[in-house]
């Protein structure tokens, strides 16, 4: 029988969940007009995710040895360049994902 620690914290963690998926529905139903705020966020929050994951994945970078910077170098260019050209983030991210990982087993 499970401990009734885990039992609560499976109920917290499931009104946690709920909570963020529901109070925004609440907040801000769908007839009435957005916050200025909000709408600023929803245009910057795209962006700054972004920079935030591209600083995070090259946070370790060695750039005294080419082959530190070289694959996540060419990596970053390839995703770069599909996304200009498809616009497709999932094609973009997997694209760049398996270059890196081609360039880590094979070449460096």
């Amino acid at each position: 029988m499970p401990d009734t620690h885990d039992l609560i914290l499976v109920a917290v963690i499931a009104v946690g969940t709920a909570a963020t998926r529901f109070l925004p529905f609440l907040l801000f139903p769908a007839g009435r007009k957005k916050p200025d705020w909000l709408l600023r966020l929803s245009d910057v929050l795209p962006s700054a995710s972004v920079a935030m994951l591209v600083v995070y994945c090259l946070k370790d970078v060695y750039v005294s040895e080419p082959h530190g910077f070289l694959p996540e170098l060419i990596s970053l260019a390839v995703v770069s360049l599909l996304h200009l050209w498809k616009r497709q983030p999932l094609l973009s991210i997997g694209g760049g994902t398996i270059c890196y990982m081609v360039l880590l087993q094979q070449v460096f």
